[in-house]
């Protein structure tokens, strides 16, 4: 297949070049398919108090937008990928400007990836910035893709999830139990566990931040998706745990055949300054496939 640089991009093209596809494959020894800011598109919400809610299941829908108003955080990203005895985990971190509705995540990956060393995403409402992703893109340029080439709406594809998806997911919760109190870091926090619809959440996110939702909705095999979230007195989100299920062998629902994915994210640092741009015009590339016929 041939690669040209030119100002359009191929599905098929992108979704080649994204990092966590080798890995996944390694992990799975089969092949398979695989925004904005945490307050998301401010017009498509209601207003909450920053408090935390009485009712675990009204708190954890509402840790998005009260986090959102924080102004900013640091975040840290672990993921991890396991399918039989076959484990592979990835680990990142950065800033995210929840005003401007920009971040920046660097994430280190295991052997066996697409890529080795530093893969650098700037994360925007619907779109994804990549350096070192593993495309064949020239030393020191970015990739700029849409959320919805990816199969999973870059929930997971990259090896990390962007703290607005990982926050906006919480708004799809279905049901939330209080597990107890914790202190982590010298703060006290208010834990809960429970399932949540990637689809309802992307429709509760509304605009170009809940497309990569909405396209990871469709992708998951298990559609209850487990979740696990830790949250202050303000309602604020500290740290949340989401596991994804998704078919190893395309078509399979047979338990060896399933890959399954914990992404955990930890926020701290609210309101620090931060500072994340979109990388250069001069320094994007996008790819288009030419393997089609003129």
């Amino acid at each position: 297949m041939g690669v040209e640089f030119t100002l359009k991009t191929s599905a098929r093209t992108v979704a080649a070049a994204t990092l966590l596809a080798a890995a996944l494959s390694a992990c799975s020894g089969a092949s398979g398919g695989s925004s904005d800011s945490g307050a998301g598109d401010g017009a498509s919400h209601s207003p909450v108090a920053d408090k935390l809610a009485d009712d675990p299941l009204t708190a954890v829908r509402n840790a998005a937008d009260i986090t959102g108003r924080s102004g900013s955080a640091k975040a840290a990203t672990q993921l991890t990928t396991e399918s039989g005895d076959k484990k592979a985990a990835f680990s990142g971190g950065g800033p995210y400007d929840y005003v401007k509705r920009i971040g920046r995540l660097e994430v280190q990956v295991p052997p066996g990836a697409a890529t080795t060393g530093k893969v650098v995403e700037v994360v925007e409402p619907g779109i994804v910035f990549l350096q070192n992703s593993g495309a064949k893109v020239p030393a020191g340029k970015w990739v700029k893709l849409d959320v919805r080439q990816l199969a999973d709406g870059n929930l997971i594809s990259n090896g990390a999830t962007d703290p607005a998806t990982a926050a906006g997911a919480l708004r799809g919760a279905q049901q939330a139990t209080e597990v107890g109190d914790e202190t982590v870091d010298g703060v006290p926090l208010k834990h809960y566990k429970g399932t949540l619809d990637l689809a309802k959440a992307a429709d509760a996110t509304g605009g170009q931040a809940a497309n990569g939702l909405r396209m990871a909705a469709t992708t998951f095999t298990v559609k209850e998706v487990p979740f696990e979230a830790w949250l202050d007195s303000q309602g604020r989100l500290h740290k949340a745990v989401e596991v994804f299920t998704f078919a190893g062998v395309a078509g399979s629902k047979d338990a060896k055949d399933l890959v399954k994915v914990t992404s955990m994210l930890t926020l701290s640092e609210f309101g620090a300054k931060v500072e994340v741009a979109e990388p250069a015009a001069a320094d994007v590339v996008e790819m288009k496939d030419t393997s089609s016929p003129k």
